[in-house]
């Protein structure tokens, strides 16, 4: 795919009629638990608090007027629970996941940035296995809001030598989610990355299935992850009938997942250029059949200027 470069200007976090703190508050480093912000502690903006999460990791959790929940972790910046009114969840969380900062979460919405895949650095790159900070939240009719913030620092540039800024603000309404990410350039030279969404859902695997890919050009990684098989999408509805791993070219900017339990979720994007669909099988015996992965992604690299930015946008909703 072609390199892209763009210039956009950062978005305004401030809404008129909404009520808004700026914490500016650095998720605490591996040694000390929650020594800035105690289990259920409020935040001044109506339905975002700081709790306590899997071995005492601080998280963010927000809850609109309607009555859905959401928990996003500091470390990695990870969405881990969705919920909706009635109470189901959504996304998924894998039972092998560990809450110890020796690996990144596994499930929910994990990051992929500077890298998505196998490549020059690590698996997915470094944004999952860092700390990120509340910069910013605010309260929209009911409808809450919470920016996080992830800078280059010692270990970041120890394997991607780059000064970036990248904000993550999500936004939780009674039926649907949304995620904003913008990716700055404050280095004084240019740097380039590819990035994506890992996009977890609760699902009955067998009974999932994904519209909107029909026509899509694909790059399909089974048997072979090195070798990926080039073609095109013929199906209407794509299935999870054993290992799916497919990255899908220029999709359209909404699909719709069948969860195969009784919920449709519409996956709306902008700028995320590609999707992933992912499915390990019988390589992940304990816990395939519970979750699909479908991943706004961006797979070709797009080349940053110097105080230039990127932003993409997902918006997760149900009827």
């Amino acid at each position: 795919m072609a390199m892209v470069s763009m210039l956009i200007s950062l978005p305004t976090l401030t809404t008129p009629n909404s009520s808004r703190v700026n914490r500016y508050w650095q998720a605490p480093k591996r040694s000390s638990a929650m020594a800035l912000a105690s289990a259920n502690t409020e935040i001044a903006t109506t339905g975002v608090k700081f709790a306590e999460g899997e071995e005492k990791l601080p998280k963010v959790v927000l809850t609109s007027a309607g009555g859905s929940e959401a928990d996003i972790y500091l470390f990695g910046g990870c969405i881990t629970s969705w919920k909706v009114p009635n109470g189901r969840d959504l996304l998924f969380v894998r039972p092998d996941a560990v809450f110890n900062k020796k690996k990144p979460i596994s499930g929910g919405v994990p990051h992929c940035f500077p890298q998505f895949g196998p490549g020059a650095i690590q698996q997915h790159g470094f944004a999952r296995n860092l700390d990120w900070s509340v910069i910013d939240s605010e309260n929209v009719q009911g409808d809450p809001a919470i920016t996080l913030e992830l800078k280059d620092g010692e270990y970041s540039r120890s394997m991607w030598d780059f000064s970036f800024q990248a904000l993550y603000k999500v936004t939780l309404q009674t039926k649907s989610l949304s995620t904003e990410l913008v990716i700055k350039n404050t280095d004084s030279k240019p740097f380039s990355f590819s990035t994506a969404l890992h996009t977890y859902f609760h699902a009955s695997a067998l009974g999932a299935s994904v519209k909107g890919l029909k026509g899509c050009r694909t790059l399909n990684k089974d048997p072979d992850p090195k070798n990926p098989l080039e073609g095109t999408e013929e199906r209407d509805g794509v299935t999870f009938p054993g290992f799916v791993d497919c990255v899908y070219l220029e999709a359209p900017n909404e699909l719709h997942l069948d969860n195969g339990l009784g919920d449709i979720i519409s996956i709306k994007n902008t700028n995320w250029t590609d999707a992933v669909l992912w499915n390990p099988y019988l390589t992940m015996e304990a816990c395939y059949k519970d979750f699909v992965c479908v991943e706004n992604a961006k797979i070709g690299n797009v080349q940053l200027e110097p105080g230039h930015t990127w932003t993409a946008t997902q918006h997760l909703s149900i009827n």
